[in-house]
């Protein structure tokens, strides 16, 4: 028999925790409790497994032993009798019965994750906290995972998701899918996490890397989920293009010594083309389920990119269209810098920086260092260099990551 390492059964749990943990939360209405009891069914298969090796079904092992031990804990609690109705039968079965367990487990599976996800990304927790908590719930990362991956103290993660649970206990949030009425909120909420997890791996806003490639990894495994899981909802497939399309880039957005490669600059032969054909699916998906909102109409620009073999090829004027569109569907102050840097590529650097000045009194940019790069770059294209050259170097001090601070202080040395 090949020796079962703890590693190899560490892997399998994390494919496996979101489903175990899903489905003790429907039945223990504790998504704190059933947290912890799978991860006492992780300890037992760390006792259990290195000698008898890994079963043909792990999943169905696992949930097995979580819900027996989820019976022992009802019975301490003295709530066996008002549970016995629920999970009693399940588990009277013999462990060899496990298989059919499995299936039962799975005819319930999707509807249980669909619900945790909404629990993690309830709108009564913080964006912190949501995003911790859907990492640990959902990624199955560990807290110090979460940790090294926003540069943050292991703690201050472990305190974050602690007071997560205990918010969702104390306000009773129900383990159940929203009512119609609350369902765009609550998804809005959900893809704002998830999008906001893959930013955080594409464009570090912090720290000595210009990305973090795990997070987009995890961003698009948990978006990849939920398309699965709500195969009606055009923004959920509209994000998924979007991560598809970006992600797809990856290879080609640091070089040797992993500094940040302008789009313009990259190799286009490293990108990922079965990843970019992945995300025009999802886009195409997108569209046909419609209208576009948000997620899509930033799916359908990453398109146009995606799309053109050069950077003389792009067809900036459709992407000028489309950001207007973003900007009535969705506006932002960003969204509008975004439109003014594809007004530059296609109208002049003048147009573009027409509109750029008319944000520079925008409360919501005043520290944003996107602001005066781009106005940089519209400036150095004028002829202007001292000026670009300020610009440059009050972005390089407004930025909290380092490579990119490097990079722009390389260009307004340049």
């Amino acid at each position: 028999m090949v020796p079962v390492t703890h590693r190899a059964i560490e892997a399998v749990f994390r494919i496996e925790s979101s489903k175990l943990i899903a489905g003790l939360t429907r039945l223990l209405r504790d998504v704190g409790r059933a947290e912890e009891l799978a991860q006492d069914a992780l300890v037992a298969a760390l006792e259990h497994w290195p000698e008898s090796g890994i079963p043909d079904k792990p999943g169905a092992w696992l949930m097995t032993t979580a819900k027996n031990l989820a019976l022992n804990d009802l019975r301490r609690r003295k709530l066996l009798e008002r549970k016995h109705a629920e999970i009693g039968h399940e588990l009277d079965a013999k462990q060899e019965a496990a298989p059919d367990m499995e299936t039962a487990l799975d005819e319930d599976v999707g509807d249980d994750l669909l619900r945790l996800i909404f629990i993690s990304c309830h709108p009564v927790l913080s964006t912190d906290a949501r995003v911790a908590l859907t990492l640990r719930l959902l990624g199955g990362l560990t807290t110090d995972e979460i940790a090294r991956a926003f540069l943050v103290p292991e703690p201050t993660i472990a305190q974050r998701i602690v007071r997560a649970k205990k918010t969702l206990a104390e306000a009773r949030v129900p383990f159940e899918l929203p009512p119609s009425g609350e369902l765009a909120a609550r998804l809005s909420s959900v893809l704002e996490v998830i999008y906001f997890v893959f930013n955080e791996g594409y464009s570090a806003t912090s720290g000595d890397d210009w990305m973090r490639p795990a997070l987009c990894e995890d961003a698009l495994r948990l978006g990849r989920v939920l398309a699965a899981l709500a195969p009606e909802e055009a923004e959920v497939h509209g994000l998924v293009a979007l991560m598809e399309i970006q992600a797809s880039r990856s290879r080609a957005r640091t070089g040797p010594t992993g500094e940040p490669i302008p789009l313009f600059e990259q190799n286009r032969g490293k990108w990922d083309h079965a990843q970019i054909r992945r995300g025009l699916a999802a886009l195409s998906r997108a569209e046909a389920l419609g209208p576009r909102r948000a997620y899509t109409l930033q799916a359908a620009i990453a398109a146009c990119h995606a799309q053109a073999r050069t950077p003389e090829e792009t067809a900036w004027v459709r992407i000028v269209a489309l950001y207007g569109e973003l900007a009535r569907v969705d506006p932002s102050p960003v969204v509008e810098l975004n439109r003014a840097v594809a007004v530059s590529m296609a109208h002049g650097p003048a147009a573009g920086l027409e509109l750029v000045d008319a944000l520079l009194s925008e409360p919501a940019l005043a520290s944003y260092h996107l602001l005066p790069a781009v106005r940089a770059d519209f400036l150095g294209k004028l002829g202007r260099h001292d000026e670009a050259r300020a610009e440059l170097e009050r972005a390089a001090s407004l930025t909290k990551n380092a490579r990119e601070r490097e990079l722009l202080l390389a260009r307004a040395r340049a």
